[in-house]
């Protein structure tokens, strides 16, 4: 069996299990969440670091995604001046957990809204931080972990949890300790899985929640990919119901009046 057929069993495999969860109720918990959430107006949030990032992107944004999700990126701390340009080439921004509190307090975020955070370790400051604090102020929040790894490192947050121990729903994205499934000549293991049984069950939380929500009469706000006629228009519709809450950078005024308020910062 050649490398390709052992990662290609590695994908597989997991993928089936996950979709075997699914099917018998696994994801119920998380879709009813969400679906509370968009049938009151709310806002998905999506969050992840390093490549948990690709999570947050299946998430917000994206053809065939629900229109009300928005992306906490880290970027948007130094794009706005509240960190400066070399905390980007740092690992130390996604363990630092006061990140948490700058973050959420940089965007239009409101009681309805529901919160999915993906984090392979499970352990770095931000994620944990930012789970804490979307608690604090009443939103439910859906964990994306690898157990299996989570479970063999220490937090990098002051309260000692990780991510799996905070949120109101964890699930599980099988990834092995350290990611990565293949042995290699070199020693080092290659063939890491997290982004893409990640990606699948940002998918199928999607379908699942569209499901719901039209089970209980309600249209999903669906976006329609901007690259077929009458995208835009379709979009756009949507999109300007909820303004900046989903389109921070397209309402700067806002965003810096905020920070003014919350952060006592003066941005240029």
């Amino acid at each position: 069996m050649t490398d390709l057929d052992r990662f290609d069993t590695e994908i597989t495999t997991r993928l089936q299990t996950l979709h075997a969860f699914a099917a018998d109720g696994g994801l119920d918990q998380a879709i009813t969440i969400l679906a509370t959430s968009l049938a009151h107006d709310g806002v998905l949030q999506a969050f992840g670091t390093g490549h948990s990032a690709a999570f947050a992107m299946e998430i917000a944004g994206r053809a065939g995604g629900f229109i009300p999700t928005h992306a906490l990126r880290l970027q948007d701390l130094v794009l706005l001046g509240v960190r400066p340009l070399d905390a980007l080439e740092s690992p130390e921004l996604e363990r630092d957990h006061t990140v948490a509190d700058q973050l959420y307090d940089l965007y239009d975020i409101r009681p309805a809204d529901a919160f999915l955070i993906a984090s392979n370790s499970g352990a770095n400051g931000s994620t944990v931080g930012l789970a804490l604090r979307a608690q604090r102020e009443g939103h439910p929040v859906i964990a994306v972990t690898s157990l299996v790894h989570s479970r063999g490192v220490a937090s990098k947050h002051p309260s000692g949890k990780r991510l799996f121990e905070v949120a109101d729903v964890v699930l599980d994205n099988l990834a092995p300790y350290g990611d990565a499934t293949l042995d290699s000549p070199s020693g080092i293991a290659m063939g890491a899985v997290s982004s893409i049984t990640a990606a699948y069950l940002a998918q199928l939380l999607t379908v699942g929640t569209a499901a719901k929500l039209e089970a209980e009469g309600l249209r999903p706000p669906l976006y329609v990919s901007a690259n077929v006629p009458g995208g835009d228009e379709h979009n756009r519709g949507l999109e300007d119901q909820f303004g900046v809450r989903i389109k921070p950078f397209a309402h700067l005024d806002e965003i810096r009046a905020r920070l003014t308020h919350t952060q006592g910062l003066m941005i240029q």
